[in-house]
């Protein structure tokens, strides 16, 4: 149940917070080129798949973030193929009909031509081309007012950026606001869904700022799963 902040510029700029949900038993390594087959690739890795939750090409200008959403798939089909196979792919332009073979997903797609997400549920593959402004996207649909942090906190973080404050201190302001919620409110940023029967804990958090003359990625570890420092 992850989330993420995308902000399309009208100067050809896109920048982007993406929060990580997932299970803390769950291996993983930090920001860096983990695939040598895809040199200049720096993303996150999963330690049990080899492919990436978040992963970015500065050379191609290409970054790409999977977030889990549910699915309908038949129980009798063949096993799923990873989807941070799928965020590799993204980066490097290579997108095949093998997406239909992964559970579902909400996969971001930034590169020099503006943003993107491709939505597959397990019957039907869509794409929402994110246009100028501020978007959010969690498990359902982009900008979707029944997910109730996007509902909440969707106008504060467009509000931001509305009144020309520094995007990325204006947001992690914001993400620092919605801490004073317990994290297993679904109003949360950072988030313990264990209650919502999925066993996954914020843990780290990624902001990216990408444009014709400027790429910038960052990365940060929470302190401990679901909780929030004040931003630095």
């Amino acid at each position: 149940m992850c989330t993420a902040v995308i902000d399309v510029g009208g100067d050809g700029v896109v920048r982007l917070l993406a929060i990580r949900d997932e299970d803390p038993a769950r291996a993983w390594d930090p920001l860096g080129e983990w695939w040598p087959d895809q040199p200049g690739v720096r993303g996150v890795r999963d330690r049990r798949a080899g492919g990436a939750w978040l992963a970015a090409d500065s050379a191609r200008r290409t970054l790409a973030v999977a977030l889990n959403r549910h699915d309908e798939l038949p129980e009798d089909g063949p096993a799923p193929l990873s989807r941070g196979l799928l965020v590799l792919d993204a980066v490097a332009g290579r997108l095949s009909d093998t997406m239909r073979r992964m559970r579902g997903f909400n996969l971001l797609d930034i590169g020099p031509t503006g943003a993107r997400v491709l939505s597959w549920d397990g019957r039907e593959l869509r794409e929402t081309v994110l246009g100028p402004g501020v978007h959010m996207v969690a498990h359902d649909d982009v900008d979707d007012p029944d997910t109730v942090r996007i509902a909440r906190w969707l106008p504060e973080f467009a509000a931001r950026r509305a009144a020309g404050e520094e995007w990325a201190q204006a947001w992690l302001a914001i993400v620092d606001e919605s801490a004073a919620l317990p994290p297993t409110d679904d109003r949360a940023l950072v988030r313990d869904n264990r209650p919502w029967g999925v066993p996954t804990l914020s843990l780290l958090y990624c902001l990216a700022e990408i444009g014709p003359d400027t790429f910038d990625l960052r990365y940060a570890e929470l302190p401990e799963p679901g909780a929030w420092p004040a931003p630095a």
